[in-house]
């Protein structure tokens, strides 16, 4: 069934898919374990689908920003539709959640956000990438380009292994090369990042005015 279901999740768009169950999320924050959207949660399919390596060559002011934003829908889509197939195809009930917004988790004074799952961290735990010292998600094939989302469900599905850490161990041109000092490995201060890398134009078109520690990462491109 899990590989079926892979296929079918690759076949509506996705770049990558994995699979995990419930039980390794037992160090979930408060609010934050899928079992607080759905109680009857046994296993998360994880989607990936990567950005192309051109929005890393361009300034990311306009066209990065746009086709960033562009690609959430994108993943929704197809979380959408793998729920659709769980429930059609295999007797289940699958519950899409949105891979970015809306979410409810605001603090105002630290500017910090939170989805209403970690998508980094059920991609980790679905064996799709580990983290990058500038806590991005790094897949070995796609770098840190994918954009995360998932499907809960309460069909058993088996996990897929843990990856390896991609990471190079030596590296640290993301820590320097924030322009702003934002982070620190493993750590990223929300307030500094967001007030130096969102912005909007006269017109008040959204804008992303930094994405530095994406395009200087030496795998963002992955290791293939």
């Amino acid at each position: 069934m899990k590989e079926e279901i892979r296929e079918k999740v690759l076949s509506f768009g996705a770049d990558v898919c994995g699979f995990t169950g419930i039980e390794r999320f037992s160090e979930a924050p408060e609010g934050f374990h899928p079992r607080d959207i759905f109680p009857e949660c046994k296993s998360i399919v994880a989607i990936g689908i990567a950005l192309p390596k051109g929005l890393y060559m361009v300034n990311p002011r306009l066209i990065y920003s746009y086709f960033n934003s562009f690609a959430c829908p994108q993943v929704d889509h197809v979380a959408y539709r793998t729920a659709d197939l769980l429930e059609k195809s295999y007797g289940g009930i699958g519950v899409p959640i949105p891979c970015d917004t809306p979410y409810e988790y605001w603090e105002e004074d630290r500017m910090e956000g939170r989805g209403l799952l970690s998508m980094k961290h059920i991609a980790y735990q679905s064996g799709i990438g580990t983290f990058g010292k500038n806590t991005l998600l790094m897949n070995r094939e796609y770098g840190n380009r994918l954009i995360i989302g998932c499907v809960l469900t309460d069909l058993k599905i088996e996990s897929d292994k843990l990856v390896d850490k991609v990471c190079l161990e030596h590296c640290d041109l993301c820590v320097r090369s924030c322009p702003v000092g934002a982070i620190s490995e493993g750590v990223v201060e929300q307030k500094r990042c967001r007030m130096n890398s969102y912005g909007k134009t006269k017109r008040s078109f959204d804008t992303v005015e930094c994405n530095q520690c994406r395009k200087v990462c030496p795998i963002r491109f992955g290791l293939n």
